[in-house]
């Protein structure tokens, strides 16, 4: 095991130099009930009249509302304050205590009742509704459990904003409206108590935000639960942006002293603490100990355990039969199988778990139809499933079957609280015999953990992937511990077919992972290099080739099948500024276009966009039916945006999905993507920039990885040095696994 990059990193918050405003609600037009997003005009101090955007729940015309945020211009609808924070005070005098609830701002009151109220107390209509609800009773149309009811709406009610005031200085509306959610009337006090449960239970705050709060609480550098909460966030951001599982005690100890200022004693006390209350875990391989959070732990010893029972559980076929087997397919198909093609479909037979792997050209989709036609002609149902849409569809299109997205054969659904899960685990298991995964390079320890749970015994499970790829963007190295474990039946393709010899493609990638240096010199191929002498050349080389050389030469619907596929987002080359210069080439601005701008980045109808981080929560519609989930690494089309509603329309192939402007954290442009971003992917054409990014990120595998991201032309722009110092580096992308030990074991 060694790390991949630095165990930790910091990152500072944004400086947002709010500004306020004081007003009275005077008409609200629009309010979304599941997000609390309203859209309403208020009647400042100064007799203006303002209109309000942003998420504000519970609010009332006649509310006396603080609101801080900034003024944004709408091409459509003008001048608009967006609200990021609200104080709302409830009105104190008879009149406009009626205002308020006639407005139904309680639940179980209109504006008749609201008459009948008032009149008869007057402005101490509050306290009576709070601390004498029985005496409601006495107005006509209200019995004593209509009375309760509508005490509770509004002690609910002053709870959310007494939650809001508590909140308002460290956190958005809409955060503070999921710990209201969590905790109810308790929040101010659990936070008061210990703020760093709000990163460990809240989605969507850091430990830096939660960190912050309490050091302005008065919370001390050394507190046990800062220590705590800042071991636990140690483990998950390594997870999250490095893709280690585990990570050894003592680099565990290090990045949270280092992280916290605290002393490596009491980093290394709070993880003592963190064991004995069985909120982290650990296990020792090589005589050192590697730490885990619980949910990594189990995940990784479950997949080691449940591969080890299909391998040595599943029934085995006779020698004899699997030979006839073999021949049968050849004349069926009339093809001779190569030896290692023989010996792959042998231990797919003979064994519970085979791993295929091997580079472009080398036979596994023949493979993978022999094997769906041997196990069909048993009676056996076989199911072909990848980590990705995109892998899928290639997949389906390659074997003329059916694949299915892991998500999609797990049955992804929700629970209560609107969280995602499968359907499809251990106590209602998969039907199928036979599970092919192609892809499997991109499999990370979590999705494989879920898989497994839903593998019913008895069943094969083949497991295909292109072991010299890039691990998975998700914690942990799965395809390369499995094969380097040597646990089960593995055949390594590398053999060259015929038909693809003929691909420069195919024969630059094999020499590209064979420490050669690709050709560069063909004019006349599926592989071209573009020499550059500077990174800014490189950069508009490459908008050029997007823009004008490639559209000219092979018609303009040739942009929608270019893809920029670059080792970094720094950098002249990188995605960050091929993003901003191929958005000018191919989409600039139009008077015709609804655009938004968020943070640095301009969003307008026609751009290419990538999700990237997982949201199983998201409604897709097609023409078959309607679904939940949107993956990182998902690249679509934005087709509409309604600036009004602050939502826009995005088209993942024939999946649209709905954004509202709230989630835009979660979209990149993706005119240009880093290789990272790639995998599992193919596109006709790939631009690769070839410039000076960072040395640690200019690695063979990486290059070898986008080379075979294209399907019918590779353009390589840039640096010939650069090119050759690649291929020379086979430093592996290495992660903290126990997953090989395990299976060792």
């Amino acid at each position: 095991m060694s790390e991949q990059n630095d165990i930790y990193e910091n990152a500072s918050p944004e400086d947002k130099n709010l500004l306020t405003l004081h007003g009275t609600v005077d008409c609200i037009r629009y309010t979304a009930e599941d997000t609390c997003f309203v859209i309403c005009d208020i009647e400042t101090d100064e007799g203006e009249l303002e209109t309000l955007i942003g998420v504000m729940p519970y609010i009332a015309e006649g509310d006396s509302l603080t609101v801080y945020g900034k003024w944004e211009h709408n091409p459509k609808y003008g001048r608009q304050f967006r609200v990021e924070n609200f104080e709302k005070v409830l009105p104190a005098d008879a009149a406009s205590i009626l205002r308020y609830l006639s407005s139904r701002a309680i639940r179980g009151i209109g504006p008749k009742t609201a008459i009948k109220i008032v009149d008869e107390f007057g402005d101490d209509t509050f306290d009576i509704i709070e601390n004498h609800p029985d005496w409601l009773a006495q107005i006509p149309g209200i019995n004593k459990k209509k009375a309760e009811e509508i005490r509770e709406d509004f002690i609910e009610k002053a709870g959310v904003r007494n939650t809001i005031i508590f909140f308002r200085d460290y956190f958005g509306v809409a955060i503070t409206m999921k710990i209201h959610k969590k905790w109810g009337g308790s929040a101010v006090e659990i936070a008061k108590n210990n703020p760093y449960r709000l990163c460990d239970e809240i989605d969507g705050i850091g430990f830096e935000k939660a960190d912050g709060m309490a050091i302005n609480m008065g919370f001390e550098k050394n507190s046990p639960d800062r220590i705590k909460s800042g071991v636990l966030y140690v483990l998950s951001h390594n997870a999250y942006q490095n893709g280690h599982v585990c990570l050894p005690r003592e680099k565990l100890i290090g990045a949270t002293a280092k992280l916290l200022g605290v002393t490596e004693k009491e980093a290394d006390d709070a993880i003592s603490v963190l064991l004995s209350e069985d909120k982290i875990k650990y296990s020792v391989f090589d005589n050192v100990k590697y730490m885990y959070d619980k949910i990594a732990y189990n995940a990784e010893k479950y997949i080691s355990q449940k591969l080890i029972l299909i391998d040595t559980t599943t029934p085995k076929i006779n020698t004899d039969d699997v030979s006839v087997y073999i021949e049968k397919e050849e004349k069926v198909c009339g093809i001779k199988f190569a030896s290692l093609q023989k010996q792959a479909i042998a231990d797919s037979l003979r064994n519970g778990v085979m791993i295929l792997t091997g580079g472009p050209g080398t036979g596994k989709t023949t493979i993978v139809k022999a094997l769906i036609d041997i196990f069909t002609s048993m009676d056996m149902k076989v199911v072909l499933t990848a980590p990705t849409g995109r892998a899928a569809m290639r997949m389906s299109e390659a074997t003329m079957q059916e694949a299915k997205t892991i998500h999609r054969l797990l049955e992804m659904g929700y629970s209560e609280g609107d969280k995602a899960n499968f359907s499809r685990d251990e106590n209602n298991l998969l039907e199928e015999d036979v599970i092919i995964i192609d892809e499997a390079s991109m499999v990370d320890n979590l999705l494989m953990y879920s898989l497994l749970k839903a593998v019913k015994p008895g069943a094969r499970l083949i497991i295909i992937g292109d072991y010299d790829q890039l691990p998975s963007v998700g914690a942990g190295n799965v395809l390369h511990d499995l094969i380097s474990s040597e646990a089960f039946a593995t055949v390594r393709l590398n053999e060259i077919f015929r038909q693809a010899q003929t691909s420069l493609i195919v024969t630059n990638a094999h020499a590209i992972n064979e420490g050669m240096m690709p050709d560069l010199t063909k004019v006349d191929s599926d592989f071209f290099y573009l020499p550059r002498s500077t990174n800014e050349d490189i950069a508009l080389t490459v908008a050029d080739l997007c823009k004008n050389r490639l559209p000219k030469t092979y018609g303009t619907d040739m942009v929608n099948k270019i893809q920029v596929i670059t080792p970094s987002r720094r950098g002249e080359g990188g995605t960050d500024n091929l993003n901003y210069l191929l958005q000018e080439k191919l989409n600039p601005s139009d008077k015709n276009k609804a655009e938004f701008k968020y943070k640095n980045t301009t969003y307008r109808i026609g751009d290419r966009v990538m999700q990237v981080r997982n949201n199983y929560d998201l409604e897709w519609s097609r023409d078959s039916g309607t679904g939940h989930g949107v993956f990182n690494g998902d690249i679509g089309v934005i087709v509409n945006m309604n600036l009004k509603d602050r939502e826009m329309e995005i088209a993942f192939d024939d999946r649209h999905i709905t954004y509202g402007f709230d989630l835009l954290d979660d979209l990149e442009l993706a005119y240009a993507i880093t290789v990272h971003k790639s995998q599992g992917s193919e596109y006709p054409i790939v631009i690769f920039p070839a410039y000076n990014a960072p040395p640690m990120l200019l690695t063979r595998n990486l290059l070898y990885t986008a080379v075979t991201r294209a399907q019918k032309m590779v353009i390589v722009v840039g640096y010939r040095h650069i090119i050759e110092n690649m291929v020379s580096n086979n430093r592996q992308v290495m992660r903290y696994t126990g997953l090989a030990h395990r299976l060792k074991g």
